[in-house]
């Protein structure tokens, strides 16, 4: 008599044994990117406000972070190092995880006031509302003090891996930067 059942119970166990493999990866990648909550928050929210969030931050934008911080494009000792633990291969998946993660619940220290002069421009790229699109970060509710800090080290080229936004900064002066930064962060 022939086992009728054998081709349904060997494709279950292929299936299974195909849904293993991504499982595990995506429990390595995990387990790997278990670091970054030390410093970018265990539930999202930064241990310091010079740090940005990346949980809901965009796909696009995170991965080019990663890359540019490998390729030293952009400078941050901790990031760069941690950047270079993950394989080119992983920049993508790493974003993915991140991006698939809730954005952590602000509670800005004060409200938004009127949008400041100027801010037109940038909702080219970074959406109505600042929440982020192809390829520009989330700007509504990063922190001030990260905002602000990078609006500055754009508009003095120490952060260069984007050279519209150089060129967007070094065009405004540090009212108008701080004026930003406030805005944006209590979106």
């Amino acid at each position: 008599m022939v086992n009728n059942h054998f081709p349904t119970i060997f494709g279950a166990l292929i299936f299974a044994a195909a849904l293993a493999g991504p499982a595990n990866a995506a429990d390595e990648l995990e387990a790997k990117l278990q670091p970054c909550g030390a410093c970018h928050g265990q539930n999202g929210v930064p241990t310091s406000p010079t740090i940005p969030i990346i949980w809901g931050q965009t796909t696009v934008y995170l991965v080019k972070q990663l890359h540019d911080y490998r390729s030293a494009d952009r400078d941050n000792p901790i990031m760069a190092t941690f950047a270079k633990t993950l394989q080119q291969q992983e920049l993508r998946p790493a974003a993915v995880y991140f991006t698939g993660k809730t954005w952590p619940a602000g509670h800005p220290a004060t409200p938004a006031a009127a949008e400041p002069d100027g801010m037109t421009v940038c909702k080219a790229c970074h959406q109505e509302k600042f929440v982020g699109g192809m390829p520009a970060p989330r700007l509504a509710g990063q922190s001030y003090e990260y905002l602000a800090e990078q609006m500055r080290r754009f508009a003095t080229e120490e952060r260069s891996n984007s050279a519209d936004m150089v060129k967007l900064m070094q065009g405004l002066s540090a009212d108008q930067r701080d004026a930003m930064a406030h805005y944006l962060a209590g979106l």
